[in-house]
């Protein structure tokens, strides 16, 4: 028997052990637990039974065996509950054939400690199997119970995932988004600033993707978005630290990297982003501008960095595309007065701070005035603010609508005072030009003030040639259906050309001062072929800018229409125009006639 215990023992020992080989074979384990088990049971009962039927036996030793095996029987039910055929076996070998042995011993005390010892069986045998039951009900809830709790954690799990994804990564490209990259850009600031270390963000913009995005599809344009932020995510970025701002704009950081570093960095960053895409056997290929801000030169904020890197590229674009740009302190100061403009031309119409000025136009041939342009000029704390300065930022920040209407309304009010052989010339946008409602704009306002159409002239720059000429062909051939003038302000400068102006079809081309301060240069073969090509086309022809009598011989030699310029009149107020048409010499300029 204590050999047996021992071997036992010994298999306990090897099943507790903390490092089990992980090939360790757990049923072979619990079939030895099993044999050794229903071994001592065997083994206890024989040696029981031996005492029973030894004659030499007291009744002391024998009750006291007795009692050993009914606790043990009484144990086991509960013990070995959790294999119930060990537990009902164990029970019956070892009060079974002991109560058979008293009930065949003859005597009859013992007789009956044998009938009640197989009364006691039969319901440890019963009491062994409901409880072996019960174990493997609450071993089966135990497990059931651990799959849900690890299948819950798993749904935590993911469900915690899915929220990180919302709350910090772009849905499209899987980068971080704004709110996930400040917060990391934040920390590492801290950390550059207890190291003492530099750091540059770079703003990238995509040069070209809205044209991808309008002629091809949004479809096409995620893809390019995404192969985006791929090429970006293989580059040596922290993860933490690369996210896509939004639309077709990325922000990176990188720590301990300097001017220069942050320079080729960029160029970098743009040679790789401009590589071909393929998408459907057709390649598509955008740049990118990049505008750097640097900690701690120019900013000690992340918001503050981001919004100058942002404002390096928003310059850089403007200038060069497609090249990398570093804020500087001349940079903070453009962009602070354009804030400034802006902010201050959302007002100015309310605060009377813009008003018009009106230079005349006269005929080359006798020097009568013709039409008065209208110019517009804003004061600003006492300062007046030139208009190739304001008209662009009012352009760029959409507030040209506004301004411009009311700069055509104020014009057509004035004009209408005039004598009626008097006509105004009125510049306008091209962002005006391209609003469906221009043209009822017009039609209202020569109503409104009883102006004929053939009064107002439309002036426009050259810049129109870049936007949709189709469209704006359209509007224009409108305003000469009304009988309202278009002409082409500083013709020869930039993005004219005879196919366009055959398309626009325009009335008058005004030849840009330029041309005619080089008139005893190369401006004279340029205004010379101007003049063959306007009679060609049937256009009259305005040259502006004059200021000395020689100018005026020259330009009347070459037969030019019109003449505009300082040498006639500066641009003249309301009043004074009014003044020049009441006065005797009205509607002739004595000087230089």
């Amino acid at each position: 028997m204590m050999s047996l215990l021992c071997v036992r023992l010994i298999d306990w020992k090897i099943w507790t052990r903390p490092n089990k080989d992980p090939h360790f074979d757990g049923k072979k384990a619990v079939y030895r637990f099993v044999f050794g088990a229903n071994l001592t049971a065997i083994m206890w009962s024989v040696y029981v039974v031996t005492v029973i039927v030894n004659s030499n036996t007291s009744d002391i030793n024998l009750s006291a065996h007795l009692i050993i095996v009914s606790a043990m029987a009484g144990g086991s039910a509960t013990v070995l509950a959790g294999h119930k055929p060990t537990a009902i076996f164990f029970s019956f070998v070892l009060l079974v054939p002991a109560s058979l042995a008293l009930i065949a011993s003859g005597i009859q005390e013992q007789r009956m400690l044998g009938i009640l010892g197989l009364l006691f069986g039969v319901v440890m045998v019963a009491i062994s199997k409901k409880t072996a039951l019960f174990t493997a009900q609450a071993m089966l809830l135990k497990n059931q119970n651990a799959v849900l709790v690890h299948e819950m954690e798993e749904q935590v799990e993911q469900r915690t995932q899915t929220i990180y994804q919302l709350s910090n990564l772009d849905p499209l490209t899987g980068l971080f988004n704004r709110t996930a990259f400040l917060k990391h850009l934040k920390l590492t600031l801290k950390k550059a600033q207890q190291r003492q270390l530099p750091l540059a963000v770079l703003f990238v913009d995509l040069d070209g993707f809205k044209k991808i995005n309008d002629a091809i599809g949004h479809d096409i344009g995620d893809q390019v978005l995404t192969k985006t932020a791929q090429r970006l995510k293989q580059m040596s970025f922290t993860p933490e630290l690369l996210c896509r701002w939004g639309g077709d704009e990325f922000v990176m950081a990188m720590e301990n990297c300097d001017e220069f570093a942050a320079r080729m960095l960029g160029e970098e960053i743009i040679d790789v982003l401009s590589e071909a895409h393929t998408f459907e056997n057709n390649r598509f290929t955008v740049g990118a501008t990049v505008g750097i801000a640097l900690y701690p030169q120019h900013s000690l904020d992340e918001h503050s960095l981001i919004r100058l890197a942002d404002a390096a590229m928003y310059a850089q674009k403007k200038r060069a595309p497609s090249y990398v740009g570093v804020f500087s302190k001349t940079l903070e100061k453009r962009i602070h007065r354009e804030l400034t403009l802006k902010d201050g031309l959302s007002e100015a119409i309310e605060l009377n701070q813009l008003h018009l000025l009106y230079q005349p136009i006269v005929r080359a041939s006798d020097c009568h005035v013709v039409y008065f342009e209208a110019l517009l000029r804003w004061t600003l704390n006492h300062e007046n603010i030139p208009p190739d300065e304001f008209i662009a930022i009012a352009e760029q920040y959409g507030q040209i609508r506004h301004i411009g209407a009311w700069v055509l309304e104020q014009a057509c009010k004035t004009a209408s005072l005039w004598p009626k052989q008097i006509a105004v010339c009125v510049n306008v946008s091209v962002v005006q030009l391209q609003d469906d409602d221009f043209v009822a704009l017009v039609v209202k306002l020569l109503e409104r003030y009883q102006l004929s159409a053939e009064r107002l002239h439309i002036e426009m720059t050259e810049s129109v040639f870049t936007s949709d000429i189709s469209f704006l062909s359209e509007q224009i051939k409108a305003l000469q259906d009304l009988g309202v003038k278009v002409s082409i302000d500083d013709f020869g400068t930039g993005y004219s050309s005879l196919s366009s102006m055959q398309d626009l079809a325009v009335d008058t081309v005004k030849i840009d001062r330029s041309f005619v301060n080089n008139i005893d240069g190369s401006g004279h073969a340029i205004i010379t072929a101007v003049m063959q090509m306007a009679k060609a086309l049937g256009y009259s022809v305005v040259a502006e800018g004059i200021e000395t009598e020689q100018q005026l011989a020259s330009l009347r030699q070459l037969n030019v229409d019109y003449l505009q310029g300082y040498y006639f009149a500066k641009p003249l107020t309301e009043q004074a125009v009014q003044q020049l048409l009441s006065s005797n010499e009205a509607p002739r300029l004595i000087r230089g006639c």
